[in-house]
């Protein structure tokens, strides 16, 4: 994952755009093909916005600026429904499209059922799709598990594609949801502490009504032992004295 960061932040696109803005038709065509075959370049929004590329549109090769287009915010599929309006791409081209494919769909489902990728990928059975995956995966385009047993893609991450227009009001729809989550759950969250702390303060009240209850027992019981013992000195009166023999008489008994 690290490594793949590295990648994007690496701009490899930026030789292309430099390039491009020197270049005009056949040789702008060669750099665009450049471009979409370069391993580590995932996004073309840069290079779509150079003059001389936008100038293709009116020239005999729109046909590239068109698949450069699917390239940056399209799919496989969008390919193939244009494919005999558009150049045959490389088998490079063709994978890149495809890996770029399942980035598209992991952004709108995190498990990616094989029927679906199945078919955004135009692939005929599950043992070419899964070693389409796999490739996927070492080239860092995005990482996750294959769920072999019930048939699905677990996608964790994935590099970042151009933003179409019309995706911008989604993105601020969901960073508003998402704030609103973030609003809500901090709300609840205050509340649970406005709670606790209540709940705290009752608790020490409690603790220190029932240790002073505790002292004024205490006090009673040892009054009271006090005044009983009190009241048994009192009631038994003095003892008599053992060392004195005055007073007391002996009868002798006669045998």
């Amino acid at each position: 994952m690290s490594l793949s960061i590295e990648k994007v932040l690496e701009k490899p696109l930026q030789q292309f755009v430099v390039q491009a803005q020197k270049a005009e038709n056949q040789e702008l065509v060669e750099v665009i093909k450049q471009a979409l075959d370069y391993v580590d370049t995932f996004v073309f929004a840069e290079l779509l916005d150079c003059p001389n590329v936008v100038a293709l549109e009116t020239t005999p090769y729109a046909p590239y600026l068109h698949v450069l287009r699917i390239f940056s915010q399209g799919t496989y599929l969008d390919y193939l429904n244009k494919k005999e309006q558009l150049p045959e791409l490389s088998i490079h081209q063709k994978k890149k499209l495809q890996y770029l494919t399942i980035v598209t769909l992991a952004n709108k489902m995190k498990r990616i059922p094989y029927d679906i990728l199945l078919k955004e990928l135009n692939v005929n059975n599950v043992r070419d799709l899964e070693d389409l995956i796999i490739e996927a995966l070492y080239s860092d385009v995005f990482t996750g598990e294959l769920d072999q047993q019930s048939g699905y893609l677990e996608v964790d991450w994935t590099v970042g594609r151009d933003v179409a227009p019309n995706d911008v009001d989604t993105m601020i729809d969901t960073l508003q949801q998402w704030c609103d989550s973030c609003e809500s759950v901090l709300s609840t969250v205050q509340a649970r502490i406005v709670d606790a702390n209540q709940t705290k303060q009752d608790v020490l009240r409690h603790r220190a009504i029932v240790e002073s209850e505790v002292v004024n027992i205490k006090k009673k019981i040892r009054t009271q032992i006090l005044e009983e013992e009190m009241l048994v000195e009192t009631s038994a009166g003095p003892l008599p004295n053992k060392k004195s023999g005055k007073g007391m008489k002996f009868n002798a008994v006669k045998y």
